[in-house]
């Protein structure tokens, strides 16, 4: 990025002041998308396993890293959906949650009945409850 920059400041005499302005905007966008990419790769390995994988065939190491990625997306536009709701959450609630939901749904199926609402909201706020780092509003209180 230095580089760029001192080559802009030997063109300067020849860059007329709208074209500078351009210039400094391209350069500014260029260095958020290079922070954005380092933020994406980071959230890829620490919470989707970007590093874990155990794939030799490079289509299996293209599919896994795609799959990192794609679930860092999806994660961040689920997470603002869930941050209306919960805004200190972080990927890691957002995590438990869904996998308390999934716990929920598992056993309801295991049920012969489906329980009362006022005990199945209580089932759900403590199942989507486990994991978690910050406290989730989920309509109701865990015990």
């Amino acid at each position: 990025m230095s580089d760029i920059l001192s080559l802009l400041q030997c063109l300067l005499p020849q860059i007329n002041a709208t074209t500078m302005r351009q210039l400094n905007q391209i350069i500014l966008a260029m260095l958020a998308m290079s922070f954005q990419i380092e933020f994406n790769f980071r959230d890829a390995k620490q919470f989707w396993g970007l590093e874990d994988f155990m794939n030799l065939s490079q289509t299996a190491v293209t599919n896994a890293a795609n799959l990192a990625f794609f679930m860092v997306n999806l994660s961040h536009d689920l997470l603002a959906d869930f941050r209306q709701h919960n805004p200190d959450s972080g990927i890691i609630d957002l995590k438990a949650y869904y996998r308390g939901f999934r716990y929920v749904h598992e056993m309801l199926k295991m049920l012969p009945e489906i329980p009362e609402p006022i005990l199945l909201t209580q089932i759900f706020a403590k199942l989507t409850s486990l994991g978690r780092i910050h406290n989730v509003s989920t309509g109701a209180e865990s015990s």
